[in-house]
């Protein structure tokens, strides 16, 4: 059996509590013979009493996780990517592998739990929103055909969300003023607002799923909900990773019909962030500019999660 050369250039980074990301170069011609990636989590002196907990298929998508019986549940799911070393393709190039080992949905079912604790009551409101910077705006009319196009999601939130670096999607807001039942007139991303009907975004032919609740070292708690059409690109994505809410009866957001109308409802306590997974046209809303302030303290582009919050946190150990 003709062994595998030993990896080089091995780092490990996005430290949390939780979550941590690996990669390495490899030879190409080793790593076109790699079927999986075994991941030792329990590190002894005794070289010989080490045990896998995890492993994860080689390539593009890792699929569901295989675990271990000797070593029991950890939990975690796994993603692999491959990218040249020098672009030439020649026999010595070296492969650079990363490795991020995210929530599995038992994980994230936890997570959704923690979320639900601290939901509070169900406030009515009427449209999603989105702001940003005037510019954004023109971009979009000049150069994208009217059309907001979905984005790579950022690294925002926990570490181990599966949507992270992976999942396209607009960004979209739904909470109000309990006060007004308006959306508050302040916004940490820019002070043009486009908003659009609930309905358009949001209805029985819509699948909802859970993605995140993360905290940035403050008492606000924040959840991620991803709204795709069912059937779309972003739906199948989602199916395969993440917890699937009821529309019309669970803790965030819903959709139900009362008196021959659709109502919607969000929940009051949390700052919910709604991805939708599918282009919007501009015309399909209103744009305007709002009165508020921008305070960008709050923004949430690539923000940290806390991992000491007891609040938001999981373990993900045996």
């Amino acid at each position: 059996m003709e062994l595998l050369s030993t990896p080089k250039n091995i780092e490990i980074n996005n430290i949390t509590c939780d979550s941590f990301r690996i990669c390495w170069a490899m030879e190409r011609g080793d790593l076109e013979r790699v079927t999986h990636y075994f991941i030792d989590l329990n590190k002894k002196e005794n070289k010989n009493s080490n045990k896998f907990k995890h492993r994860v298929s080689a390539g593009g998508d890792a699929g569901p996780p295989t675990w271990l019986p000797e070593r029991g549940f950890w939990g975690v799911c796994g993603w692999a990517a491959g990218v040249w070393g020098n672009g030439e393709g020649d026999g010595d190039a070296l492969m650079s592998p990363s490795l991020s080992l995210d929530y599995a949905k038992e994980h994230l079912a936890q997570l959704q739990e923690k979320a639900e604790l601290i939901a509070g009551r169900m406030l009515r409101f009427s449209v999603f929103y989105r702001n940003q910077h005037k510019e954004y705006f023109q971009h979009v009319r000049m150069h994208c055909g009217n059309v907001m196009k979905p984005s790579l999601k950022d690294n925002s939130g926990s570490h181990g969300s599966p949507t992270s670096g992976m999942l396209h999607g607009i960004f979209f807001s739904c909470n109000t003023e309990f006060n007004t039942g308006q959306p508050p007139q302040d916004s940490p991303y820019g002070r043009y607002r486009f908003q659009i009907p609930a309905q358009r975004l949001f209805n029985p032919n819509t699948n909802l799923y859970f993605a995140d609740f993360y905290c940035m070292y403050t008492a606000y708690h924040y959840v991620v909900l991803v709204l795709a059409p069912k059937g779309s690109s972003g739906d199948l994505f989602c199916r395969e990773r993440l917890p699937q809410l009821d529309i019309s009866s669970n803790k965030f957001l819903t959709c139900c019909v009362e008196e021959g109308e659709l109502v919607y409802r969000h929940a009051q306590d949390s700052i919910l962030e709604v991805i939708y997974t599918e282009p919007v046209d501009l015309s399909l809303g209103v744009l305007g500019e709002i009165s508020g302030h921008q305070l960008m303290s709050l923004s949430t582009a690539n923000a940290k999660k806390d991992p000491s919050c007891k609040t938001c946190n999981i373990s993900v150990g045996r």
